[in-house]
């Protein structure tokens, strides 16, 4: 027999039996529970805090979620940002390309304008210098010309006549001269100035010792310069005492002549290196003139000449001068009387302003039927209605 609190029960008794098994078996699963229970429990105690670290890690695992997520939406800025900016690059190459290619075909264009204007101008250069070529084959021409010319002895005279003739007509008037002129001795003078005396009627001879010049240029030895030399002073003393002797003439033409040189280099050379033979042409009165200083000479015969047409006309400027003073006078007295016309004309005018006034006054009071202010006078300086 057992006995359970207030229950008992017996052994033999199979219902007991099963019972007590029963109650066994149920005590057994209540202790199971229990343990259980507590063994959950002491897990639950247990993984607490593997629960949080998985919770933990779980708040990680969605932070690195997050930044994932954040990192792909910055990645996703960073590659829209970029390709716009590469857009961006793209379209300003694009436009810098394209104004790179404007100016490029702007200054192909002018360079190609510049070079065409260039090579116009280089043609016309080359024109002009092709011209200019023919004019110095020309001159050439001319130059070997005016050589063959001078060579002859009668050429070169003809030369020197020429210039002379020129220079003459160029600072005298044409009376005053006379070219070729004969003169009493039967000499012929290249030119005759009609100077008054004195000193009287002067002679220019045009003489050209260009032989012994050009022997005197080229010479290389002293030998040669000094035979030069020598023959340029015979030959321009032979020349002084030619015109000497046929062109002064007394009582014809003046005590001194002119002989003309129609080169400056010739005039220079005997004036620098021989000044014996200028004294030799001031010892027998021909003075050497060379075109500048002949067209000098010739300006002062000019005023000289001037001057004697002066005195010479004085007597009919004198006239002239009478009659110009008459004239004055006469003007003068003419222009008085026009004063006295324009006087009496400025009085008549204002007589004339002043009737028009009361004129005008008249009718303004007869288109006004005032006729009692008619028979008034219009005050002490009242002027009479009768017109002057």
């Amino acid at each position: 027999m057992i006995e359970i609190g207030a229950y008992s029960f017996s052994l033999d008794d199979p219902l007991h039996l099963l019972g007590l098994l029963g109650i066994a078996a149920l005590v057994l699963i209540i202790l199971l529970l229990v343990a259980t229970t507590r063994a959950a429990g002491r897990s639950a105690r247990a993984t607490g805090p593997l629960a949080a670290q998985m919770q933990g890690l779980g708040q990680r695992v969605q932070m690195l979620s997050d930044g994932q997520q954040q990192l792909a939406g910055g990645l996703t800025h960073v590659s829209e940002a970029q390709a716009a900016a590469q857009a961006n690059m793209l379209q300003l190459m694009e436009q810098r390309l394209q104004a790179v290619t404007v100016q490029m075909n702007e200054n192909l264009s002018g360079t190609s304008r510049r070079t065409a204007q260039s090579l116009g101008e280089l043609q016309q250069r080359l024109q002009a210098i092709d011209k200019a070529q023919d004019n110095i084959t020309k001159l050439s021409g001319d130059v070997l010309s005016l050589q063959d010319i001078l060579s002859n002895k009668q050429t070169r005279g003809a030369f020197g006549e020429i210039q002379l003739a020129d220079i003459v007509s160029k600072a005298l008037p044409s009376d005053s001269y006379t070219m070729q002129a004969t003169l009493s001795n039967g000499k012929r003078a290249d030119c005759l100035i009609h100077l008054p005396n004195p000193p009287g009627p002067i002679v220019v001879d045009a003489k050209f010792p260009l032989e012994a010049y050009e022997k005197l240029r080229s010479a290389a030895t002293d030998w040669e310069v000094q035979d030069a030399a020598r023959q340029l002073r015979q030959s321009v003393r032979a020349h002084i005492k030619a015109i000497s002797e046929k062109y002064l003439i007394e009582g014809e033409t003046a005590d001194g002549a002119l002989m003309f040189l129609p080169s400056e280099a010739v005039y220079a050379e005997l004036h620098a290196n021989f000044p014996e033979v200028v004294r030799d042409g001031f010892a027998a009165r021909v003075w050497i003139v060379s075109p500048t200083t002949c067209m000098a000479t010739l300006n002062t015969m000019r005023a000289i000449l001037k001057d004697a047409r002066m005195r010479a006309q004085a007597g009919a400027i004198r006239k002239e001068l009478s009659m110009l003073f008459q004239d004055v006078e006469r003007l003068g007295t003419r222009v008085e009387n026009l004063d006295r016309h324009f006087g009496q004309a400025a009085k008549d005018v204002a007589d004339i302003r002043i009737s028009a006034e009361k004129a005008g006054r008249r009718a303004r009071r007869l288109d006004a039927f005032d006729f009692e202010e008619l028979e008034t006078p219009e005050g002490p300086d009242a002027v009479p209605l009768v017109d002057r």
